[in-house]
């Protein structure tokens, strides 16, 4: 069966976009050169970056795949929820699959699709959706570093951390950042 797996990366950073993936191997049975990498298929967030980055150039090699991503000014302006879905429904769009399964416990109402909680450990291709996805905002992020060098992004990835925050407060938010998100650290205390 045609298994198409989806999975997002950037739901919760404050800054740089949200990134799903969905992805469908060409193969039926990995071929002897795939298989060893396909043994070590799994979250991404279990993986090295650099182990990441041998996966997502493999993982193309032997897929159909879609990568979707979704800016923090459409976050801001449409929400978070709006995104993933409109996100899904353009991975259906783009990938033919008998069956869709999304990393989660919800399918934000996009019909045909199925939910695995943490599916990216259980099935191959969410995880590999997972690597696709992961590694793609990575690399946006570390070039968003070099436009945006005094937040440091290459190391956070924009990801909410002490360093992070402390940039903020001293150089404001920067045209990548989400401000619909509301930090209680950014908060002025009266």
């Amino acid at each position: 069966m045609e298994i198409c797996g989806i999975d997002e990366a950037g739901r919760g950073p404050i800054a740089g976009p949200l990134v799903i993936a969905g992805c469908i191997f060409k193969f039926r049975v990995p071929s002897s050169k795939f298989q060893e990498w396909f043994d070590i298929l799994t979250d991404s967030k279990k993986l090295s970056s650099k182990k990441r980055e041998e996966l997502f150039e493999i993982i193309k090699e032997n897929s159909i795949y879609h990568i979707v991503f979704k800016s923090n000014k459409e976050i801001d302006k449409k929400g978070l929820s709006t995104c993933i879905k409109e996100a899904l429904i353009e991975i259906k769009e783009n990938l033919k699959a008998k069956k869709y399964l999304f990393d989660g416990n919800s399918n934000f109402g996009v019909s045909g699709i199925e939910t695995i909680i943490k599916g990216d450990s259980k099935i191959k291709e969410i995880s590999a959706a997972s690597i696709l996805a992961k590694v793609s905002r990575d690399r946006f992020m570390i070039q968003m570093d070099e436009l945006f060098p005094e937040y440091n992004f290459k190391k956070h990835k924009g990801y909410i951390t002490k360093e992070h925050i402390e940039k903020i407060k001293q150089f404001g938010f920067c045209k990548i950042h989400r401000k619909s998100y509301k930090l209680k650290a950014l908060t002025p205390s009266f």
